[in-house]
């Protein structure tokens, strides 16, 4: 099977980029709509327009991305035979991958929190938060494209 999928490298390559572009997207977008909606008063025309984007978000764009990207990302792992390896680079990589997973997750209950009007966090909370994936993903190039252990 290994060398059948190895011919269709290139094209599960391409999927797995665009499928991560959709999702950063979505990681880097997320975070800013709660900034905004941290300004607004809960229950108001302005919050509930805001719900439905982040929930359109969420469940339309950033979870089937990151469902793309691990099992495409899983695919090229095996393609490749990268996860019989032990680098350290692909070790961070991982890590880094985790940290995307858990920062989606922890959206996610966000989210849940707008939507029931419950949110108890700042502004200034989720512009840091919205750093989170900005350093993960250049962690992440950097690990693939540099190797640099």
């Amino acid at each position: 099977m290994q060398n059948s999928l190895a011919e269709y490298y290139t094209l599960v390559e391409a999927f797995h980029i665009i499928a991560i572009i959709a999702w950063m997207a979505g990681m880097l977008y997320l975070p800013r709509l709660f900034v905004y909606h941290c300004d607004v008063e809960p229950g108001s025309q302005s919050s509930e327009m805001l719900k439905v984007m982040e929930r359109r978000l969420l469940r339309f764009i950033m979870n089937p991305a990151m469902i793309v990207v691990v099992v495409l990302g899983a695919v090229l792992l095996y393609i490749t035979g990268l996860w019989q390896s032990d680098a350290i680079w692909l070790k961070t990589k991982y890590f880094m991958v985790i940290v995307l997973l858990a920062t989606h997750g922890f959206l996610a209950r966000c989210r849940r929190d707008f939507a029931a009007d419950a949110n108890t966090r700042s502004a200034r909370f989720y512009r840091i938060l919205n750093e989170v994936p900005t350093v993960a993903m250049m962690t992440i190039v950097i690990m693939v494209m540099v190797k640099p252990f």
